[in-house]
C-alpha cells in the first residue's frame, strides 16, 4: 500500500493504528492523517525507539493493511 492509498483509507486503518499503538492518541491520529512520515515520527515519539525501527514497524504494518 503507497502513502495515497493509505490516506484514502485512513479512517478505516486508524482504528487498526490505534491497536497497535496504543500510546498514540486521538489527537495524535487526527494531526497524522495517514501521513506515514508523521505516524512514524509519532511511533518514536511515543515509544522512544530509533527512527529507523519506527520506520520498519510502520512499514510492516502498512504491509499488513
Amino acid at each position: 500500500m503507497n502513502q495515497d492509498q493509505v490516506k484514502g483509507r485512513w479512517k478505516e486503518i486508524k482504528g487498526k493504528v490505534k491497536e497497535q499503538w496504543g500510546k498514540l492518541t486521538d489527537d495524535d491520529l487526527l494531526e497524522i492523517e495517514g501521513n506515514q512520515d508523521q505516524l512514524v515520527g509519532r511511533v518514536q515519539q511515543r515509544y522512544g525507539v530509533a527512527k529507523e525501527d519506527a520506520e520498519k514497524q510502520v512499514r510492516d504494518f502498512i504491509g499488513r493493511c
